[in-house]
């Protein structure tokens, strides 16, 4: 390869790394704007931690379960080794799969891995032991994801099947979304979310707050799935940030319109949640979708948020920013849509996506469940009912985010 492109495409990937990293901001902003000001200190404590274990434990285990090498191909399981293994030539710019260094592959799957938490994160907001989330978030992250991402990215059995996802909607979004519909379950309801048989309304302390949360997210689903590109290629990495953007403008139209027709406002969240859900869904083919593909997978992903938001309340679940709906379902749509919209569309590659989807699901329920239950009766996962009513921030933090202001919530 010629030096100049070699250093075109680690140049890229840097700048998404970057681009991924800030997600979390994002992430943290939505969830903090969604949920009440009593729990944002311990919102943001969780957000900021989770990037601190989530690198650690990829790091030292989580990077080598998920590239074992090439004498796994086409396994279950793979590790080589603790730690990750020096290059040769020190810090100098080593080519790594052809196209960029060692270090810049290794940071840019590191970004990805704390997001399956992250997507747990909002879901179980405002009655989680902050011990307890980063208990599991450390043992997800560091063990689960890895080895479920292996099995498609790492070379791994679904690779071999012929299951499709170029950027994740399954192997990050609805990873992250199987283990926190497990840990809602686990967890049971907000105080006064579910009364008298009727479904309450939390609202949110910051819209505002959330909006900004959303661009952001917006603005690093670029470096997301451009990233994933893998180099600098002009055409493949032009087409994915088009189909990406054009994903989430649908997702945003899908939201608004049927919300508004089924309840006739023009909400707020639903939107924001919306474009959320669009970009979620067209993560999985993102390098395979045209124009029109893209619009209309991020219309129907868009919808699909509004009918899940509604489902997961009448099933008796909380779910305080919509986690569930946007990266669960949005996540397995997307992957479904590689089948139907697709480079390599029909029968068979629907098929492909439909067994990866319950492979996975199936793996993540079950290790989710076996995660949060262990937790649950060991350490406990909810925090006392005190706690909860006066506020996460005050008991577990010591600490108000507002101190300036009389919070009167309850």
């Amino acid at each position: 390869m010629e030096n100049g492109l070699f250093v075109a495409n680690n140049i890229w990937m840097m700048l998404c790394i970057a681009l991924v990293f800030i997600m979390h901001l994002g992430f943290s902003l939505l969830e903090i704007g969604l949920t009440r000001a009593k729990n944002t200190i311990n919102i943001l404590f969780k957000n900021v931690i989770i990037i601190v274990v989530g690198l650690l434990t990829y790091t030292l285990i989580g990077f080598n379960l998920m590239y074992p090498g090439a004498e796994f191909a086409g396994g279950f399981i793979g590790f080589s080794g603790f730690g990750l293994e020096l290059p040769v030539n020190g810090l100098t710019a080593e080519y790594y799969n052809g196209q960029y260094t060692f270090w810049t592959e290794f940071l840019f799957q590191a970004m990805f891995a704390a997001t399956a938490a992250t997507i747990v994160s909002g879901a179980v907001a405002e009655r989680m032991k902050l011990g307890a989330f980063i208990l599991f978030s450390a043992v997800y992250v560091g063990l689960i994801y890895p080895i479920v991402g292996m099995w498609k990215w790492g070379g791994g059995f679904l690779e071999t099947l012929g299951f499709y996802d170029f950027a994740g909607s399954t192997l990050v979004h609805s990873v992250g979304g199987w283990a926190a519909l497990m840990a809602v379950w686990l967890l049971g309801p907000r105080i006064g979310k579910f009364k008298d048989g009727k479904i309450g309304v939390i609202p949110g302390h910051s819209l505002p707050l959330a909006t900004a949360g959303v661009f952001l997210l917006w603005f690093g689903w670029f470096g997301f799935n451009g990233g994933s590109v893998l180099s600098a290629e002009p055409g493949a990495t032009s087409l994915v940030l088009v189909t990406t953007c054009l994903a989430a403008a649908g997702g945003g139209l899908g939201a608004f319109i049927v919300s508004y027709a089924r309840y006739k406002e023009n909400d707020l969240s639903m939107l924001l949640n919306g474009i959320l859900g669009g970009l979620v869904g067209i993560t999985a083919g993102a390098d395979q979708m045209g124009v029109t593909d893209a619009i209309v997978i991020g219309l129907v992903a868009g919808s699909l948020v509004v009918f899940a938001v509604s489902l997961i309340d009448r099933l008796r679940l909380d779910d305080p920013v919509g986690a569930i709906s946007v990266h669960l379902v949005c996540g397995i749509w997307g992957t479904l849509a590689v089948g139907l919209f697709g480079n390599m569309k029909g029968l068979s590659q629907f098929l492909n996506q439909f067994y990866g989807i319950l492979i996975v699901g199936g793996a993540c329920v079950v290790a989710s469940f076996i995660i949060i239950f262990t937790i649950k009766k060991t350490v406990g996962i909810r925090v006392p009912k005190r706690e909860e009513l006066e506020g996460l921030d005050v008991h577990e933090h010591g600490m108000s985010a507002y101190p300036d202001f009389r919070l009167n919530e309850h």
